[in-house]
């Protein structure tokens, strides 16, 4: 790919109504220098747009790391002698420039960078103007870091932001099937946040909360969970914290568990939300435990968790050097849709206690099992657990009752220090009051929920469900059928020639352009190329126009497949 940096131009070091051409034979090493030194600033711009836009394996960005940090040092430091050089130079001729300077911190961050930029839930958009991005005079090293990966993590969730599709309004914007968003029954929530045991205004609700959440609302949350994942005993409100979204109360975990540079064991696929949050706040590294997507005759199951690929992973990553002190785990899985086991759990968590480490899991789509062969188990339905004060449970409304759009997220732990200290950013990430008592009337409503919203949401996601999967099969496409979140995990190797990343990209580029927005395998640090994960709780005339845009694409692919050399490689 060509990475050209035609668009910038810095008309630098010229005398006031002179041009350099007439400033005789002393200004000849000025003219040289600024030269050097806009060739150097173009070469910059271009170092940062190529990092940022890199679309590595995590093996390559290991093995590429180092090489890109001594890159970014010299070009910082010879950038560095040129501007000092020619202020030197330019002071003793009285030359005035008409420019400021780049900003260096811009590449010295890019091998970090390139290591750390995992990406969320959004696709990958390559940027249009990285050197205002990338390249600043007022954003430190770690804004500059930041500020890349946000962009870089959403700018296609910002282009659907601005041309959301519409029936009615915007038949040609984009419909989007990667976020996970539960649409389902917006409009049973929109119903049932309307009545008015929901518009309470109080002076309480008005002024600073607990920062670990209103009593109230703790207290409902302990008897929600202990209703729902069947608890042994009543939950304590004491172990409940409040945030403003599960991303948050991760963050603030891996902020309050772990020092920078330290690392937690994930398995992959999953949801890379996770690694947009621990790289915002606590620079915390995270460990790929890679699943498999062939069966075998020990581990039928694809993408099967077992507690060996989790020693294995440990052993490596402790070899290296690396400090790993926790263990993340999405039950149900992100975005493989799998509910483990009330063994299999046990297993894990008695693999992190022989460790000494931390379990965080994720149960945000606990009621979203819409299979009903299959059981959901939550960790707080266990008897005990086999060590309580490093296990961790985050819950939270925005999958299952579809209500993203509150920011509500919750910690559950026995670990009272552990609890004060997310707590402590309640300050920066609490919920407004209104949102709160909302919310504790929703979840107090037991016979709504159990005798209405559940029914039909479970329903609704069956039927949304039997649509997507018999148009997969239609299609030929091969996908894991798990029976409960959002989503399906696809396989679309075929249409991929030769079966790369850069190729995967392509596709869900074309998928872009045709106004459909996918999650690509990449998305989800899955090793191998091909996987997309695609989102069904929707509306059924945007599926419907959705699989029209999707098939159209996938017909354009094939087209172009045939023309390509019948020998070329393709996936197996």
């Amino acid at each position: 790919m060509s990475h050209r940096s035609d668009t910038v131009h810095l008309p630098c070091g010229q005398m006031r109504g002179q041009g350099l051409g007439n400033q005789g034979t002393h200004t000849q090493p000025v003219e040289v220098m600024l030269h050097v030194k806009g060739t150097l600033e173009k070469h910059m711009v271009q170092l940062v747009a190529m990092r940022q836009q890199q679309d590595l394996v995590p093996e390559e960005q290991r093995r590429h790391q180092a090489t890109g940090e001594q890159e970014a040092l010299l070009d910082s430091l010879m950038y560095q002698l040129v501007n000092l050089l020619q202020s030197g130079a330019a002071g003793g001729l009285g030359l005035q420039p008409s420019c400021p300077s780049l900003d260096v911190r811009g590449v010295v961050g890019g091998g970090q960078r390139a290591q750390s930029s995992r990406w969320p839930d959004q696709p990958v958009h390559q940027r249009n103007d990285p050197e205002a991005t990338f390249v600043s005079q007022h954003l430190s090293n770690r804004g500059i870091d930041i500020s890349a990966l946000f962009q870089a993590s959403f700018q296609d969730y910002k282009l659907y932001q601005g041309d959301k599709y519409d029936e009615d309004k915007n038949t040609l914007g984009f419909i989007n099937l990667g976020i996970s968003e539960n649409k389902l029954c917006l409009d049973l929530m929109t119903e049932r946040l309307s009545q008015s045991d929901m518009n309470v205004i109080e002076d309480v609700l008005l002024q600073y909360p607990d920062w670990s959440g209103q009593p109230f609302l703790r207290e409902e949350v302990a008897r929600f969970l202990t209703y729902y994942c069947k608890a042994p005993a009543r939950l304590d409100p004491e172990n409940v914290v409040v945030l403003n979204g599960c991303c948050s109360v991760f963050s603030t975990l891996a902020m309050v568990l772990c020092d920078p540079g330290e690392a937690f064991l994930t398995p992959t696929p999953f949801y890379g939300g996770f690694a947009f949050s621990s790289h915002l706040y606590s620079k915390v590294e995270l460990i790929l435990v890679h699943l498999d997507s062939e069966s075998t005759a020990a581990h039928p199951r694809l993408f099967q968790l077992t507690v060996d690929k989790l020693e294995q992973a440990l052993l490596e990553a402790t070899l290296t050097g690396k400090k790993v002190r926790g263990l993340i785990l999405i039950n149900p899985q992100n975005p493989l849709g799998d509910v483990y086991s009330r063994d299999s759990l046990k297993e894990y968590l008695e693999f992190a206690k022989r460790y000494s480490l931390h379990v965080i899991i994720d149960e945000i789509y606990m009621l979203s099992v819409f299979d009903e062969s299959i059981t959901f188990h939550s960790i707080l339905s266990m008897e005990s657990l086999p060590d309580p004060n490093r296990t961790h449970v985050i819950w939270g409304t925005s999958k299952d009752f579809g209500i993203s759009g509150f920011r509500f997220g919750v910690l559950y732990t026995q670990n009272k220090k552990v609890a004060s200290a997310v707590s402590s950013f309640g300050y920066l990430h609490g919920v407004s009051g209104i949102a709160q008592y909302k919310l504790y009337r929703l979840l107090r409503d037991r016979e709504w929920i159990d005798r209405v919203y559940l029914p039909t949401y479970r329903s609704r996601l069956q039927r949304a469900h039997r649509y997507i999967t018999k148009k997969l099969k239609a299609l030929g496409i091969s996908f894991l059928n798990r029976g409960s979140g959002l989503y399906v995990w696809i396989n679309l190797k075929v249409y991929l020639d030769p079966c790369t990343f850069e190729e995967e990209r392509l596709l869900h580029r074309r998928f872009l352009d045709n106004k459909l927005i996918l999650s690509r395998g990449k998305t989800y640090m899955c090793k191998e190329p091909g996987w997309f994960r695609v989102v069904f709780a929707d509306k059924p005339l945007r599926l419907k126009q959705a699989m029209h845009r999707f098939y159209q694409v996938l017909e354009t692919q094939k087209l172009e497949l045939r023309v390509k050399q019948p020998e070329s490689a393709q996936c197996e």
